[in-house]
């Protein structure tokens, strides 16, 4: 069970880290753009759709990256009290409430949106450029399918703490600073 749940956060992780690129990519042609624009005068056709398309492939491919890393925003005033077992309880809930519908949805109806949009092979129409979309619109389903198979291994983690009353431990990959400085006070990073 722990294998098959590392397994999966493994393509999360790696996926994140893949598609994180896209900041670079994303940084380097919007100095291009305000180069162009402002200092040369000769503003591109396909910059701003491209930035679309690199800010939403982003967007969608850390979602899986986010979840194995349990880096999602969660309002856990109340629910970090709770001992192991009921945040384990209360997560596999709302896990079969909310999360599985919700993405089953963006994985059916993101299929059927990217479906004809390779059946068109449509076109961005924010631009002269005429960009062609359909290769970003396939990240739709993609993310839907990685966000349930993840889910899969949310939930594989919420019964296995359920049963031992204490949590699996995630891949260790990018960390928050405060969460360093708590560990290690005298680390120097004052």
């Amino acid at each position: 069970m722990k294998r098959l749940v590392r397994t999966i956060e493994g393509i999360s992780v790696w996926t994140g880290r893949a598609f994180g690129w896209c900041i670079l990519v994303l940084t380097f042609s919007v100095a291009y753009e305000v180069v162009v624009r402002y200092v040369f005068n000769t503003p591109t056709v396909w910059a701003f759709d491209m930035m679309v398309q690199m800010y939403g492939a982003l967007f969608l491919m850390a979602g899986p990256y986010a979840l194995a890393q349990d880096a999602h925003v969660r309002g856990d005033v109340v629910y970090r009290l709770f001992p192991v077992r009921w945040q384990a309880r209360v997560d596999f809930v709302l896990y079969i409430l909310f999360f599985f519908p919700g993405m089953l949805a963006l994985f059916w109806f993101g299929y059927e949106i990217a479906a004809d949009s390779w059946r068109y092979k449509e076109v961005s129409w924010n631009s002269p450029a005429r960009i062609q979309i359909y290769f970003f619109k396939t990240l739709i389903p993609v993310a839907g399918f990685l966000l349930i198979v993840q889910g899969v291994a949310e939930m594989i983690r919420c019964w296995n703490a359920m049963q031992t009353g204490k949590w699996m431990e995630r891949l260790d990959d990018a960390r928050e600073t405060e969460d360093v400085l708590i560990e290690n006070p005298g680390s120097g990073l004052n």
